[in-house]
């Protein structure tokens, strides 16, 4: 048995392929888009996350599937590396996030939330990123162009929220840019309770506004809850 793995891992080694990657931890969210997060009803579903370790250059690589809810299938797998402040590069075709995972992937980058854990809870600190993906709109599942967003963040800790077992109450400001094309812009407003053991959001709220307004369609919500840590 031993002879036999050794003999398949020499012929993967001489072939120059690379070995299947295997999830080091894997993350279930309910999601809302543009309704409350919910186990079903319309603009409701589940994401689930495979976060596969660290890649070369320091980011970590994340798989990402959404399935909405009544729909026969999951819309596509899209994987990207997350850096540690947040940063995100989807370089794999279609080079898509939904917007789901637009809110959820920089908020898993391993240093995002690193000031809350110094200062117990009370922090005021800024992220500043790029995220460069196509992003897919709602849940038409019709893919944009691969564009870069700049994204800056005002992020402020509140402290523990009672009776939550140590979560911490996270609000933070942001505005979204895009680097060329049409130079669309939105901000964002997130409220976000994080668990500092588990090192992840647990619970997610985020509304982005798009600039200038036209119609009360200018907002998108997207709320999250964690379901399943394989941890």
């Amino acid at each position: 048995m031993r002879s036999t793995a050794l003999f398949v891992a020499l012929l993967v080694a001489l072939s120059g392929q690379v070995p299947p990657a295997h999830a080091e931890r894997h993350l279930v969210y309910e999601f809302g888009f543009n309704t409350k997060v919910a186990s079903s009803g319309n603009g409701t579903g589940t994401t689930t996350i495979d976060i596969m370790g660290p890649a070369a250059d320091g980011g970590v690589m994340i798989s990402g599937t959404d399935y909405w809810w009544n729909t026969a299938r999951p819309r596509a797998t899209n994987t990207c590396e997350v850096y540690p402040d947040g940063g995100v590069s989807c370089q794999k075709p279609a080079y898509a996030i939904s917007p789901i995972q637009f809110t959820l992937f920089p908020l898993l980058g391993r240093n995002y939330f690193h000031p809350l854990v110094a200062n117990g809870g009370h922090a005021n600190w800024m992220r500043t990123y790029d995220l460069k993906a196509a992003i897919l709109p709602g849940a038409s599942g019709f893919a944009s162009q691969l564009t870069s967003f700049k994204c800056v963040y005002t992020l402020e800790g509140k402290g523990k929220i009672a009776n939550a077992g140590g979560t911490i109450l996270v609000e933070a400001n942001g505005r979204l840019t895009q680097q060329g094309g049409r130079y669309l812009t939105a901000s964002s407003k997130q409220r976000i309770a994080y668990d500092p053991a588990a090192g992840i959001p647990v619970v997610v709220r985020d509304v982005r506004t798009h600039l200038p307004m036209r119609s009360i369609y200018s907002n998108d919500s997207v709320e999250l809850k964690l379901t399943k840590d394989s941890r």
